[in-house]
C-alpha cells in the first residue's frame, strides 16, 4: 500500500530528541544562573578592606579623656573610610612658595590610587549637613602650622565647599557676621546655640578649644570665618594677641603668622581682620598676605572699622573675593540701639541689593540679632552666609 511504517517512529523519536535538547538547555541555563548568584553572593560577602575600615571607624571610638578631646581627635571619614573624589579630580598638585610669598600651583594628571569603592561628590556649593564638620581632604594640606586650606585638584575652592547655600532669589540679601568666638566659653556657646543658622560666625585665631567650637557651629549650619589679628594704630598698647601681623615684620614672618592662624581650624570660607587699622593701610605689608589668601581659594572680609583700609583696592588685581562690612552693629552695647542698626542695615540692603553687618559675641548683640532675624524674613529679606554677598571675580 506504499505506507512507511517507520515514519511514525521517526517522528516520535525526533519529538523526544527536541524535548531532550530543551531540557538540557534549561538545565545548563539554570546552572549558569545559579553560578552567577553564587558569585555575586561571594563578592558581596568578601572582605573588602575599604568597607572593613568604614565599619571599624563607625564602631570603634578612640580613647579620649574628655568630650573636647573626643571631638578634636575624631578621625575624618576620608582618612579611614571609603575614599572621596570630586567630579573632575585626578591631578598631581605641586605648590611652591616664592620669596615674596606668592604661591605657584602646578597641575599634572595622575591615575587614581588604589581600588575598591569610591564616593564621587558632585555638590559644589556647601556640604551635606551630615559632613559639615568634616573637612574635604582634597582641600587641605598638611603643614608644620597645621592643616591649611587649598584649592582642590578640580578647582573647587574652600569658599565654595564650606559656603552656606542660599536660595538664589533676586530679593535683598543681608549677611550678619558675629566675631570673637573662642575668646569666651560661655559667649561662644551662647552664640552657636542661640543664633540662627543663617548668621556667619567668626572665630578668633587666639581663642581656645577652636576645633570643638568649629565642629559644633558647622553641625548647626553656620558658615564660619577665621579672624586674623592685625596691627592697630595704637599697637602695642592695644595688642590683638599672639602672632599678630605687624607692618615692621618681613613677609616671611607675616605669612608664617597667617598660616599659624589659618591652621587652628578647618571648614571655613575665608579670613576676617581682627583690629588691624595700621596693617590694613600698609600696602607693602598687606599685599603678600592677601595674595596667599587668594591663592588658597578663600574670601577676605574687611570689618569696615578702618577708613584707611586698602584691602578692597589690593584684592581686585589678585582676583580675591572681597567683602566690606557696611555697619558695625554693636558699637553701642545696648539691645535697642543694636536693633536700630539692624534696621539701618536693612535699608542699605534694600537700596543696593545686599548688605553686611558685623558684631561681637556679646549677650546683647546675640539677643538683638536673634530677635531681628526672626522678624525680617517676613519683609522679603534673606539672611545669607557672607560668601553669598562678597565680590567674587570668579562669578561676577
Amino acid at each position: 500500500m506504499g505506507t512507511d511504517l517507520h515514519a511514525p517512529l521517526g517522528r516520535d523519536r525526533a519529538a523526544r530528541l527536541r524535548r531532550s535538547r530543551r531540557t538540557s538547555i534549561g538545565v545548563i541555563f539554570g546552572m549558569l544562573v545559579g553560578a552567577g548568584v553564587l558569585g555575586f553572593s561571594f563578592y558581596a560577602m568578601r572582605s573588602d578592606p575599604a568597607l572593613q575600615k568604614t565599619e571599624m571607624a563607625s564602631n570603634v571610638a578612640p580613647a579620649a579623656s574628655s568630650e573636647e578631646d573626643r571631638t578634636a581627635t575624631a578621625p575624618s571619614s576620608a582618612k579611614v573610610g571609603v575614599p572621596r573624589s570630586g567630579p573632575n579630580s585626578g591631578a598631581n598638585v605641586q605648590r611652591t612658595q616664592t620669596d615674596n610669598g606668592q604661591v605657584v600651583t602646578t597641575y599634572s594628571p595622575r591615575q587614581r590610587d588604589g581600588d575598591g569603592p569610591l564616593i564621587v561628590e558632585a555638590q559644589r556649593i556647601g556640604q551635606d549637613p551630615r559632613m559639615a564638620a568634616t573637612p574635604n581632604e582634597d582641600l587641605v594640606e598638611e603643614t608644620p602650622e597645621g592643616r591649611l586650606p587649598i584649592i582642590g585638584p578640580d578647582g573647587l575652592r574652600p569658599m565654595e565647599q564650606y559656603a552656606r547655600p542660599w536660595s538664589g532669589a533676586r530679593g535683598a540679601r543681608i549677611a550678619i557676621v558675629v566675631g570673637g568666638l573662642g575668646l569666651s566659653q560661655t559667649g561662644t556657646q551662647n552664640a552657636i546655640r542661640t543664633l540662627p543658622a543663617q548668621v556667619t560666625l567668626a572665630f578668633a585665631a587666639t581663642g581656645n578649644s577652636l576645633p570643638r567650637w568649629m565642629q559644633e557651629a558647622r553641625r548647626n549650619g553656620h558658615e564660619i570665618l577665621v579672624q586674623l589679628p592685625m596691627e592697630p594704630f595704637d599697637y602695642p598698647s592695644n595688642n590683638p594677641g599672639g602672632s599678630t601681623l605687624v607692618t615692621e615684620a618681613n613677609v616671611k614672618e607675616n605669612i608664617a603668622n597667617l598660616h599659624e592662624a589659618m591652621g587652628k581650624i578647618t571648614n571655613y570660607t575665608g579670613v576676617m581682620n581682627y583690629l588691624g587699622g595700621r596693617f590694613l593701610s600698609d600696602a607693602d605689608a598687606l599685599e603678600p598676605v592677601l595674595r596667599d589668601i587668594a591663592g588658597r581659594g578663600l574670601l577676605f572680609l574687611d570689618d569696615g572699622s578702618s577708613a584707611q583700609s586698602l584691602s578692597e583696592k589690593i584684592a581686585k588685581p589678585l582676583q580675591l573675593p572681597h567683602g566690606f562690612a557696611d555697619l558695625t552693629l554693636d558699637a553701642q552695647l545696648d539691645k535697642q540701639e543694636i536693633l536700630k542698626k539692624l534696621d539701618e542695615l536693612e535699608r542699605i540692603a534694600q537700596r543696593k541689593g545686599f548688605a553686611i553687618g558685623s558684631a561681637s559675641a556679646f549677650d546683647e548683640s546675640i539677643d538683638a540679632i536673634q530677635q531681628w532675624v526672626g522678624e525680617v524674613s517676613n519683609r522679603g529679606i534673606e539672611i545669607v552666609g557672607v560668601s553669598a554677598v562678597v565680590d567674587d571675580p570668579a562669578h561676577p
